[in-house]
């Protein structure tokens, strides 16, 4: 007989329905507690759930808006129990609070107006009122696997003979327990830091001086810093008294937010002792289940004028239109400094996210809590006047097991310690020592070549792609790192095409004013770097967020002749400060050579075989608050809640330095994320541009032409290369995407959990007579294949609507210009 791992632990599974005692309906969201733990979890919309219970014998709570709580013991092997709650009011200060779940009114409900008071309470006990504030933060994020079968000693049902060991049957020692649904959990990955935080109320300044960060498990294959990066922007402490709690890159209305009145049902439910001091309990629900919004409870000190929050629990409804999520739970306790100030000493969050129903599901837990609060001037004032929010100490990465068991403010769990023994052991198993080695190969995309290499090869996605001028394209290419030089780094690659029988190359040479730790692309960038380019150019198909060569757009809508080869010498300079403020100044000598099908010719008929340019160019960049993941290649956004800002001169001399033609062109671009609450958000990009002389059409300003099935921002779906040519423009890219805001009162889309994107971009540009190639013989021709088009009074426009989350990671536009 087979049995499910909880079984092996001893724990009792038991399905749950509460209802109503006199309609005898199912009673949604109830929360249910295991008393004397922290697990708990809450009921689907039918009143429905599913717990399972690690200790004989266990008493489960009961409580909803609206209904007496109730207390019921759960006695040995039971499976099944079904609840009764009895509707009640309650009195509070003299006055009577009746719940009717079908006639809920904001007007007149002094839940309403006691949820307002707490909001204003939030802002007179702030202790960022105070002229300075520091205190001591500990987080620890651990993430693992649940509701998983790894076998057991049992007896074989076909041969009635004890089972074999299997290769991975010692994971068994190291499960724990979810605090939410109480399912085994087996930790694989554990990080933790410890940092001071430092405030300054005039002038206003926040910094983090991280002392120490460290990390085990399977995550090791990553880069620590962006790992620390990518989970602390998925899981951001929740900030109550803000308007948005941000949760896995998703906004959720909090319940004291501004919109929470119209957003929220409140109901004055109970009074309960929490540590001893008499607390109200107020209780709070979405009123459209599937918003993104949470069910929970809030606990203010009884009789209290401030209006001081002691404790909140909250969960996020089970029918809401979020992927993967089958249970999100946060709670955060406070305490009261000597002045009234609100000090949070503990922000714990769980969270149960299953892929498919055939793999087991993921469970993650971020525990931060808080500790040495001052509003003294701290010892490291000197940080508040300097560049950057986040500082490390020197030894950040190399803290001893004595220093974390002095600086943690919560205590991991046996098994969390125990992980690095786990990896140890999992990893004396080939199957998962080279499957590990798989995948860290894909998610890294470079092939190191020893265990400290100086040589990676890659990128992987490169190495096949194709267009219709090369066909098949083959390239290999590779990069040093910090093994062999902390300051001086190389690259490089070698590509072939099969059609057109050449071979193109690509080489960098860059000294680093700073040490890096592994490769040149590292943050902050600080360094003269030299290059050699041999290479295809693309006109009118100059990709922004993806590299030219990436195998998934070799795929494309339509033949794409208009290519050139170019050849280029650059020598750049770029520094970048803490504050993300960047500058690169950098001088070009190009050399464009005709493509097959893009002759160079003049009007009077005569042509050429190529040209030279000497360009000139200055970028500023600023993006206050950016946060990216950084490969060894690019740097791919965590998110885009940061404004881009990005301004570009480039500069040619006609007939100077090797000039044939002249540039003088001027380009910005403003981007930023704007966030509607929880409906949803909306992209902008605007950008715009002038030459300011005579230039050849490849110098002038040309809108991208997408002639992949992907969708590329910045770029036009049914546009065709060079179809606009301008030396003044003006573009603009929209696009919103909605959560569900209608799919979510469709019911078979709502179960779909699809969402909608509607998207609106434009060029508006103008070409004027002095670079118009049909009106000045001594300008190159624009190739016959091109089907250019002057713009004239009338900007192109692109509108579409699309389908998004399509099996959970897909997404379709219908798109018409």
């Amino acid at each position: 007989m087979v049995f499910p791992l909880f079984a092996m632990f001893g724990a009792q599974n038991v399905s749950i329905e509460v209802v109503d005692s006199v309609s005898r309906e199912g009673i949604p969201y109830v929360a249910v507690y295991v008393e004397g733990t922290r697990q708990g979890i809450m009921t689907d919309e039918q009143g429905r759930a599913l717990i399972t219970l690690n200790q004989q014998p266990a008493v489960l709570e009961f409580s909803s808006m609206g209904y007496s709580k109730k207390r019921v013991p759960v006695g040995a092997g039971m499976e099944m129990m079904r609840v009764a709650l009895s509707p009640t009011g309650y009195a509070l200060d003299e006055v009577v609070v009746k719940k009717k779940r079908e006639h809920y009114s904001k007007r007149n409900n002094p839940a309403v107006a006691f949820m307002e008071k707490i909001r204003q309470g939030g802002e007179r006990n702030d202790p960022r009122n105070h002229d300075n504030f520091s205190y001591t933060r500990y987080e620890r994020i651990a993430f693992g696997l649940n509701d998983m079968d790894f076998g057991s000693d049992s007896i074989d049902e076909k041969t009635g003979k004890p089972k074999k060991k299997g290769k991975f049957d010692f994971i068994r020692e190291h499960v724990d327990t979810s605090e939410i649904t109480g399912k085994p959990i087996l930790p694989l990955s554990v990080k933790e830091k410890v940092s001071d935080v430092i405030y300054r109320r005039d002038p206003q300044a926040e910094k983090t001086y991280v002392r120490g960060q460290r990390r085990s498990g399977v995550d090791d294959m990553g880069d620590m810093e962006n790992m620390q990066t990518l989970f602390e922007d998925s899981f951001r402490e929740i900030d109550l008294f803000g308007n948005d709690v941000n949760i896995l890159q998703n906004r959720f209305v909090s319940p004291l937010s501004r919109i929470a009145p119209d957003f929220y049902k409140f109901y004055l439910t109970d009074t309960v002792d929490i540590e001893g001091v008499r607390c109200v309990e107020l209780s709070f629900a979405p009123r459209n289940p599937a918003a993104f919004g949470f069910t929970g409870r809030l606990y203010v000190e009884e009789g209290d004028t401030t209006m001081f929050v002691r404790r909140v629990r909250m969960n996020v409804p089970p029918s809401i239109n979020l992927n993967y999520i089958d249970h999100l739970q946060a709670m955060q306790e406070f305490r009261r400094a000597p002045d009234g100030s609100r000090l949070k000493v503990l922000d714990d969050f769980n969270i149960e996210i299953s892929v498919s129903s055939s793999l087991p599901g993921i469970y993650v837990h971020r525990t931060t809590a808080y500790d040495d609060f001052s509003f003294e001037p701290s010892p490291r004032a000197e940080l508040l006047d300097r560049l950057g929010d986040t500082f490390y100490d020197p030894h950040v990465y190399a803290r001893d097991d004595a220093f974390w068991e002095k600086e943690r403010l919560d205590e991991p769990t046996k098994n969390e310690k125990r992980l690095p023994d786990l990896m140890a052991r999992l990893r004396g198993v080939p199957i998962y020592y080279y499957g590990e080695k798989f995948i860290r190969l894909m998610a890294q995309g470079y092939v190191k070549t020893g265990r400290d290499s100086k040589f990676d090869i890659g990128p992987l996605n490169t190495f096949i792609s194709g267009n219709s001028i090369e066909g098949a394209r083959f390239r290999v290419g590779g990069m040093t790192t910090a093994n062999l030089s902390k300051h001086w780094f190389a690259r490089g690659y070698v590509a072939y095409g099969a059609k057109d029988h050449r071979f193109k190359y690509g080489a960098e040479l860059e000294y680093s004013f700073n040490e890096k730790r592994y490769h040149s692309r590292e943050f902050p960038v600080h360094s003269l770097r030299f290059t050699e380019r041999y290479d295809m150019d693309q006109l009118g198909q100059h990709y922004l967020f993806t590299n030219a060569d990436n195998v998934f757009l070799a795929l494309k809508r339509q033949k794409n002749l208009l290519m050139t080869y170019r050849r280029e010498t650059r020598l750049d300079y770029e520094l970048e400060l803490n504050n993300h403020l960047s500058v690169k100044a950098g001088v070009n000598l190009e050399r464009q050579e005709a493509g097959p099908y893009v002759p160079f010719r003049f009007g009077d008929g005569t042509s050429i075989s190529h040209y030279t340019e000497t360009l000139f160019s200055l970028t500023l960049r600023y993006a206050p608050g950016e946060k990216f993941y950084q490969t060894k290649s690019d740097r791919i956004p965590i998110n885009l809640d940061a404004p881009v800002i990005i301004l570009t001169q480039t500069y040619a001399p006609a007939g100077k330095l090797g000039s044939r033609f002249g540039v003088n062109k001027t380009e910005l671009s403003v981007q930023k994320r704007f966030w509607f609450s929880a409906f949803g958000f909306a992209d902008v990009i605007l950008k715009g541009g002038k030459v300011w002389g005579k230039s050849p059409y490849i110098s002038l300003l040309i809108p991208n032409a997408n002639l992949s099935y992907t969708i590329q921002p910045e770029s036009f779906a049914l546009m065709t290369p060079l179809e606009f040519i301008n030396d003044s423009f003006a573009s603009w890219d929209l696009t919103y995407w909605a959560n569900g805001a209608i799919f979510n009162y469709v019911p078979l889309l709502k179960k779909l959990k699809l969402r909608e994107v509607f998207a609106f971009r434009g060029w508006w540009g103008k070409l004027s007579d002095k670079n118009n190639p049909d009106l000045n013989p001594d300008l190159l021709q624009l190739p016959p294949d091109a089907r250019w088009t002057p713009m004239g009074h009338k900007p192109y426009m692109e509108a579409s609507v699309g389908i998004d989350n399509l099996f959970k990671c897909l997404r379709v536009d219908y798109v018409w210009r």
